[in-house]
Parts: structure tokens; sequence; C-alpha cells
């Protein structure tokens, strides 16, 4: 099983096979959803400080907030071509 990783911003990636939603942060349901992953310290806060434009959510239950818009996101879930990490 190959393991694909998805760039979400700032050089952060995830595991595209481990994600199960994409959302945008602007409902009160999804609201709720990163308040309740911040109590169980599930919540990855990938923004550097900018404003939430996407929350990915996974199979573990973790809540992942982005700052990249979700169609962006999706857009390179689907494209086939492995994200390019710089290794340091």
């Amino acid at each position: 099983m190959d393991i694909k990783l998805i760039n979400i911003g700032f050089g952060n990636v995830v595991s595209a096979n481990r994600i199960v939603a994409i959302v945008s942060p602007e409902s009160a349901p999804i609201k709720r959803v990163i308040s309740e992953a911040r109590e169980r310290g599930l919540l990855i806060d990938a923004t550097y400080g900018r404003r939430t434009r996407a929350v990915i959510i996974s199979d573990s239950d973790h809540v992942i907030l982005s700052a990249v818009q979700p169609e962006t996101v999706a857009n390179r879930l689907a494209s086939k071509e492995p994200a390019a990490v710089a290794e340091e």
C-alpha cells in the first residue's frame, strides 16, 4: 500500500489514506467538532496563526486545521502525483 501525502500548507502534510472529510469551518456543527477535539487533545492546528479555511477530519478522530481552502486540499487529494516533501 502506497502512502500518499497531501500538502495542507506551510510544509505540513497529512496521509491521504487517513482523511475522512475536508470541510469549511463556518458552520456551528463544525465549530463544535473543533471545540470537542481541542478538549480531547485531538486537535492539530497547522494554520501557523492564520485564519482557518479548511478542517480535515481523519479516521483516528484527529481534527486538523489548515489555512488552505478546502477546494485546494481536495484538488491535491484528487491529483495522481505524490506530494513533493523536501527532506531536511
